[in-house]
Parts: C-alpha cells; sequence; structure tokens
C-alpha cells in the first residue's frame, strides 16, 4: 500500500534560501569593509571637515556640482586630484555668507 505523503521540502528550501541570503550580506558588508580605509579623516586648514567626491575628468564641473549640492551653497577646494580619468575632489563645505 502506498502512502500519500505530504510535500515538506519547503522548509529546507526556505532554511537554504535564507542561509544563501545571510551569506550574501555577510559577503557584501565583507566587501563594504574592505573598501575603508584606516587613515583619520581630514580637515581643512581652519578645522573643517572635508569630504571627497569623484567624477569624470572629461565630465566639466560634476565634481563642483556634487560640492554644491551636498554643502548645500558654498564650498572651499582643499585638495583635487586626476588619475586615469577621475578627478577626485577633497573640499570643506563653508556657511552661506
Amino acid at each position: 500500500m502506498k502512502r500519500n505523503r505530504p510535500f515538506r521540502a519547503q522548509p529546507r528550501f526556505a532554511a537554504r534560501a535564507l542561509s544563501a541570503a545571510a551569506a550574501a550580506c555577510a559577503g557584501m558588508a565583507l566587501a563594504a569593509l574592505a573598501g575603508c580605509s584606516s587613515a583619520p579623516p581630514l580637515f581643512s586648514p581652519d578645522g573643517l571637515p572635508t569630504t571627497q567626491v569623484q567624477c569624470s575628468a572629461a565630465g566639466g564641473d560634476g565634481c563642483e556640482q556634487q560640492a554644491r549640492g551636498m554643502c548645500g551653497g558654498p564650498f572651499e577646494i582643499v585638495r583635487q586630484t586626476t588619475v586615469d580619468g577621475v578627478r577626485n575632489l577633497i573640499f570643506a563645505c563653508r556657511k552661506a555668507s
């Protein structure tokens, strides 16, 4: 006599899917931490905290637009470099006068 068994693969599948999702999250967290730097934060000459943005070197004033948007107004360029077509801009936000 053949007995009908209920299909019970769903709990195992759910556990595997949850385990795979947890592993993916852990992998992304590890990748994010790998990009972190242990360097101390940079400050402008007058002690204001700085921020870095990257943009295309051929993109005109893309970095300045990003900085202006992040500051909500004026900013001071602390340092800028261009390497392999990528422009790095370090800036400090200024108070609107």
